[in-house]
């Protein structure tokens, strides 16, 4: 093909294009060769010698698809009762043929239309020599924008109501063909998606909006019926499945753009219209936790404004209630364990019902200040639990080296302090500095071994926390009693020794129930280390001298309790790192215990830990 201008009959090269392009537009065959032709053709005019014709293929081209559109128009109408199925028809069959015409065209397209196309600032001010009426389009465009105004207008009012008609059939059960609704729908939208400002204005305009407004009208008529014949349980319950089976309607039929606001009718004609409704049953439901219909009720206010709060407030007065009554009858016989039972009782149960059944709306709702108020009550009570509890737990998390974030534990000191004073939350800070001079203790104490006139070898590594007793939150009164092992007690000593130099008048108090320490089992495969309690320690230190120990030898040993002692052994046992020569889960004074040689764990170095033990005899009754 050449290149070069030249002159060209017009009137030949346009019948040979309009019988190749009448093919591409209706998807008949077209041979390669032929395309290739055609498209040297289009170019030919384009450039044509000595003025170019690509106007006047234009105008020509233009002409045919207003012909072509008008005789679909024709046969659509003539379909009768079968108007949607033709129209979509030809519509897939059109707007195929418009995208390989747009690819014939694209000499055309790219070098006279977009030269001569108006750009947004003509359109907004105006160009003159330009008919202002007739904008230039890229061939594809062109042919949407024909199917638009000769296609789809005249038909809007038949099209709309039978679309409207069909989804309605589907909301009563029946079933439409999906594939020509959807095809019928989507070509509102398809036939603009060239624009770059509002390419959905003619789909909302023609199809959305009255959509929706006949989707109001059909579920405030079914919200009506369902109230007649249902209770409230039913009728939460069939207007979520309303939703539901409206959501999967969107999905089959519409465009994206249209879900939330179809959702949204229907919430609002379902829902908002009949809030007094929902409101007046919350309180019944939420009294007697029906979860069911509590779960139910929240997803169905939560979407709508103004639903949730009323529900919210039941909620807060409801735990109020359950909260005062669960501590207001409490027997003077142990009450702080009885209150701190009962509160948090109340508190797991409400946990576990917020977080499964309202999706943990309530700690949002704790967010706001003015939704606290009737809470005030209850929540008095709950703080100088809080601080109890807190108190107790940032403790072991210090001694243990347990605490994940100092930020965190500052900020929860800083909220106990406004809910129950500074006289409460000193005692926190007094914690910290505890835990700082303990460090400084350390130090000193292993300067002072070093400067001891005889060597002194400890033989092991010994850390201490030297805790001020009234500031920490634990029994100065062990649960047994408790003899160190020998291999302790030169460490013990020595730090007594050094503590009453620098501290005359001071009496150290060893809580060994809180100590733990690291133990190196030499006898196996592997040089295991065991994270262990002391009391385990002291258990375990007494096979260093026989791989079979007895019950009484222990009991010797150690000078622990039946009940502490029987509790050490058997969370070994449970670890297997130990067996029991009687093969019994119970401990007899007859036992004997031997080392399990082939014991073997996952880690080089693990913890071992002790069956679950009550808290209340470690809290002082403050």
């Amino acid at each position: 093909m050449s290149l070069k201008p030249r002159v060209v009959d017009f009137d030949e090269t346009w019948n040979k294009l309009l019988t190749t392009i009448r093919a591409v537009v209706m998807l008949d065959y077209v041979e390669r060769a032929t395309w290739n032709d055609r498209f040297s053709d289009i170019y030919a005019l384009c450039v044509a010698y000595p003025e170019p014709l690509g106007e006047r293929l234009y105008t020509e081209t233009k002409v045919f698809l207003e012909n072509h559109v008008r005789q679909l128009f024709k046969r659509v109408l003539e379909s009768e009762e079968k108007v949607l199925g033709m129209y979509h028809r030809y519509w897939e069959e059109y707007s195929k043929g418009a995208e390989y015409m747009d690819c014939l065209y694209r000499y055309l397209n790219t070098q006279f239309i977009k030269k001569n196309k108006l750009t947004e600032a003509d359109l907004q001010y105006g160009y003159g020599g330009v008919d202002m009426n007739e904008p230039l389009m890229e061939i594809g465009e062109l042919a949407l924008d024909m199917w638009r105004k000769l296609m789809i207008e005249p038909l809007q009012p038949m099209l709309i109501g039978m679309l409207l008609k069909e989804i309605k059939n589907d909301r009563s059960g029946e079933d439409p063909n999906q594939k020509v609704i959807h095809g019928v729908i989507n070509s509102f939208v398809h036939v603009e998606q060239y624009k770059k400002k509002f390419p959905l204005k003619f789909y909302q305009e023609v199809f959305e909006g009255p959509f929706l407004t006949k989707t109001g009208e059909y579920y405030k008529q079914e919200a009506s019926n369902l109230l007649q014949e249902s209770t409230c349980s039913q009728y939460m319950e069939k207007v979520l499945g309303r939703l539901k089976d409206e959501e999967v309607r969107c999905r089959k039929y519409l465009h994206p753009s249209s879900y939330a606001k179809v959702i949204h009718e229907c919430q609002q004609r379902m829902v908002a219209d009949h809030l007094q409704f929902l409101h007046g049953e919350c309180q019944n439901i939420i009294r007697q936790e029906k979860r069911d219909d509590m779960a139910n009720m929240y997803t169905l206010l939560r979407a709508v404004s103004s639903g949730l709060p009323h529900m919210i407030q039941e909620l807060q007065v409801h735990i109020h209630d359950e909260g005062l009554r669960a501590t207001s009858n409490l027997s003077q016989e142990n009450m702080p364990t009885q209150f701190v039972e009962s509160v948090l009782e109340v508190h797991s149960k409400f946990v576990q019902l917020i977080n499964t059944v309202l999706n943990g709306v309530f700690s949002f709702c704790l967010a706001d200040n003015k939704t606290l108020l009737s809470f005030e009550t209850f929540l008095n009570f709950v703080w100088c639990f809080q601080y109890f509890f807190y108190a107790r737990m940032l403790a072991k998390r210090l001694i243990h080296g347990l605490s994940l974030s100092m930020d965190s534990e500052e900020a929860m000191i800083n909220k106990l302090k406004q809910a129950c004073g500074y006289e409460f939350t000193s005692k926190l800070h007094r914690m910290y500095t505890d835990m700082s001079v303990s460090t400084d203790l350390n130090n000193k104490f292993n300067n002072f071994i070093k400067t001891q006139e005889t060597v002194v070898d400890l033989g092991i590594s010994f850390q201490i926390y030297v805790l001020q007793a009234g500031a920490w939150p634990l029994t100065h009164v062990p649960s047994s009693t408790f003899a160190i092992p020998q291999e302790l007690e030169k460490s013990v000593q020595m730090f007594e020794l050094f503590y009453n130099q620098h501290f005359s008048g001071r009496k150290l108090t060893w809580l060994h129930y809180l100590c733990t320490g690291e133990v190196k089992m030499n006898y196996l495969c592997k040089p295991y280390v065991a994270v262990v309690t002391t009391y385990q320690m002291a258990v375990l230190l007494a096979f260093n001298n026989s791989e079979t120990v007895s019950y009484k030898e222990l009991q010797d040993s150690t000078q622990m309790n039946e009940k502490e002692l029987q509790k050490t052994i058997k969370s070994l046992l449970d670890v297997k790192m130990i067996s029991h020569d009687l093969q019994k889960e119970e401990i007899e004074a007859e036992s004997t215990f031997s080392l399990i040689m082939s014991f073997t764990s996952k880690r080089t170095k693990f913890k071992i830990t002790t069956s679950m033990q009550k808290d209340t005899p470690q809290v002082q009754n403050l």
